[in-house]
């Protein structure tokens, strides 16, 4: 789907890649109904498109909020007359700690914002995407939603969930006039951490945080695999390389990625 003249809903968007992705929509033509917890962040990315105007609308909104959340078309419609595409990018990460020691309030929490939310968006907007002439709906999962990380458990079976449900969506409307595409980033510089709440303790490797992606570099990638109606959108070379490893030797891959976190969270 040609982004030039479309709207598109990003949730996230006050910030890291849901920001990113807003101001590169802005800046090909789109208009953007942008979706944060914050306010004050989602006026912040508005401030950053400097002609951005009208065509950018903030709401302050938790995507959890089953109710709150299907009242959304009503609104982007009443503010740009359509609503042509969807970015479910807002997500959250778990503590780095292990299964054993995470409460189920913690879990219910990272599964809440990764999974339910996509769902609500997603089920949301679905029917009037169905009435567009095109539509798209792209949702953010990742590389640990593929293969597993040690201390991310929760956050990767919430993330395989997601990938699941986007393919599945993509199988069931292959013959409409509604695209879907599933996007694993791999390493991405944002401030995912701080946005889930979390007080890392420890830093984490210095070279790590210089290999990940830049947030504006991963829109780009995004954004192109949503013109080109990809089914399946993988951002950065870690997450094409950890795809590749764990389709052949899935008990390696696992091994491998457990000893490289080791390393850059040293008291695993």
């Amino acid at each position: 789907m040609k982004i030039e003249g479309k709207v598109i809903v990003v949730t996230g968007a006050g910030s890291g890649m849901g920001r990113e992705l807003s101001l590169l929509l802005l800046s090909r033509g789109a208009s953007v109904a942008g979706i944060d917890l914050k306010l004050d962040s989602l006026e912040e990315t508005k401030a950053l498109a400097s002609e951005a105007g009208s065509k950018f609308l903030a709401v302050e909104l938790n995507i959890t909020d089953k109710e709150k959340v299907a009242q959304l078309p009503v609104m982007v419609k009443s503010h740009f007359g359509a609503v042509d595409g969807l970015i479910n990018n807002a997500g959250i990460i778990q503590p780095f700690v292990a299964v054993n020691d995470l409460t189920d309030d913690l879990v219910k929490r990272v599964m809440d914002v990764n999974f339910y939310g996509t769902y609500y968006m997603t089920k949301a907007f679905l029917p009037e995407f169905l009435n567009r002439p095109e539509a798209h709906i792209v949702n953010i999962s990742s590389m640990g939603g593929f293969i597993p990380f040690p201390k991310q458990t929760i956050y990767g079976a919430s993330k395989a969930a997601v990938k699941i449900f986007t393919e599945g969506l993509y199988a069931e409307l292959r013959n409409t006039n509604v695209n879907v595409t599933v996007v694993h980033p791999g390493a991405v510089n944002t401030n995912i951490t701080q946005n889930s709440g979390l007080k890392l303790e420890r830093p984490t490797n210095d070279k790590a945080n210089k290999l990940a992606m830049p947030a504006p570099k991963a829109a780009e990638v995004i954004l192109k695999g949503m013109e080109r109606n990809k089914y399946r959108v993988k951002v950065g070379k870690d997450a094409a390389l950890l795809d590749f490893l764990y389709r052949l030797y899935p008990a390696f891959a696992t091994r491998f990625i457990g000893k490289m976190m080791e390393k850059n969270l040293p008291d695993m």
